[in-house]
């Protein structure tokens, strides 16, 4: 059950920071590295949580019900 809360929270955060990312895009200047700062940090995520799972499998704490 805590992994599948801690995976609701990195997607949660990835969706937030990509919206940042999308005002900070529209509204600032263009010298202004908000943006670039926000979807550094989405894709640093999102790259840790692919990681993770993959740890998560490889450990038998996350289970794949077997696709394909």
């Amino acid at each position: 059950m805590l992994v599948n809360l801690a995976i609701v929270a990195f997607l949660v955060y990835i969706v937030y920071s990509l919206g940042l990312g999308c005002y900070y895009m529209l509204t600032d200047q263009s010298k202004s590295e908000r943006t670039v700062r926000a979807l550094t940090k989405r894709i640093g995520f999102s790259i840790l949580m692919i990681v993770l799972i993959m740890l998560g499998i490889w450990g038998g704490v996350i289970k794949p019900h077997g696709i394909g």
